[in-house]
């Protein structure tokens, strides 16, 4: 698509930007892009590459920036990957000999975060389904009823599901006797497919007990755990504009897109980047996503990433998503398989 001189300057001032965060002109490419150009022919090749959408000029300054498109080819085509130093790969796996699952999980989301100074994300595995032995409602209070889930292995979960109305006792045991009797041996997942097709055939005062007490007993693990958020406050690119900062904070609390953008990339190999609106999330307009899946015994269990401005370091904040997401995957993995 590009010729090899507008691929070395578009290269030289996507890297020149990050550097320095100041639009790039024509003589900063002549002195760092090692091609001998006239400036008359470098301002006609940026030219060029502005009308195709690859850079594009802030207010009046006679410098170039890049857009997302220009990040895109310079990612995809143009980037040259910087292994880490070996004294960080050491600290990093030094860091990640961890045999509890949960720090290791948590340990990973920090060291992603220290590394890159911006926001490192871990989508937490997802817990294998656990079937249900028994199952118990009883009432705390106006609209309050309490779930009891006893699971195949003795484990025993409370949870408290907010009712539309009040429920008697005696509706309570029905319902908890109905799911025991019809679902006992089965996991949440299954439980929750038969009720959809069964739903219809049940009394309605019914139907809202069943969905919430599966619903319930399916959200009980937080959907992923981030670290360094604060640190997006002291990156310039961002924290000039207030309003995008308060939306990006709330997605992180909301935290339902940012896990389904992280699933996306379960089923992808290796390394991903989402760049600007790629994502299809709003606020992460002017924000870059680098994810990774990890596995736990040769099988994807979750995905981990970074979250910065567009103006990142991708040579760098890509090995760093990779090797992070290959040590969390050892740190998870049962020694002798796989």
């Amino acid at each position: 698509m590009l010729d090899k001189r507008a691929q070395t300057l578009l290269k030289t001032l996507i890297e020149r930007y990050i550097v320095e965060g100041q639009p790039v002109g024509s003589r900063t490419l002549s002195r760092h892009s090692g091609l001998e150009l006239s400036p008359a022919t470098i301002r006609n090749v940026m030219s060029d590459l502005e009308e195709m959408g690859f850079i594009t000029s802030p207010h009046t300054s006679a410098g170039r920036i890049p857009t997302a498109l220009g990040y895109r080819l310079f990612v995809d085509t143009l980037l040259t990957v910087k292994p880490l130093a070996s004294l960080e790969l050491s600290e990093l796996q030094g860091s990640m000999q961890i045999s509890a699952p949960q720090q290791a999980i948590s340990t990973a989301s920090q060291l992603l975060a220290q590394l890159t100074q911006f926001a490192g994300v871990v989508i937490v595995p997802r817990r294998p389904q656990t079937r249900i032995r028994q199952i118990e409602f009883l009432t705390l209070s106006e609209k309050r009823v309490l779930l009891i889930l006893v699971t195949m292995d003795g484990d025993v979960q409370n949870r408290i599901l907010h009712t539309q109305r009040d429920y008697s006792p005696s509706e309570l045991t029905e319902a908890a006797n109905f799911l025991n009797q019809h679902y006992a041996g089965q996991d949440l997942e299954q439980i929750r497919g038969r009720l959809r097709e069964e739903l219809s055939q049940l009394r309605s005062d019914m139907t809202e007990l069943m969905t919430a007490a599966v619903a319930a007993g399916e959200d009980s693990q937080p959907q992923y755990i981030i670290s360094g958020e604060r640190k997006l406050l002291d990156v310039e690119d961002l924290s000039s504009n207030i309003n995008r900062l308060r939306q990006l904070f709330d997605l992180f609390d909301q935290k339902t897109s940012l896990a389904h953008l992280m699933e996306m990339s379960n089923r992808a190999e290796g390394v991903q980047v989402f760049i600007g609106g790629e994502s299809g999330i709003a606020p992460l307009d002017e924000c870059s996503v680098v994810t990774a899946p990890y596995e736990a015994n040769g099988e994807v269990v979750g995905t981990l990433g970074v979250i910065g401005p567009t103006r990142m370091a991708y040579e760098r904040v890509i090995p760093i998503v990779d090797i992070t997401a290959r040590l969390l995957g050892n740190a998870l993995s049962t020694p002798n398989q796989g």
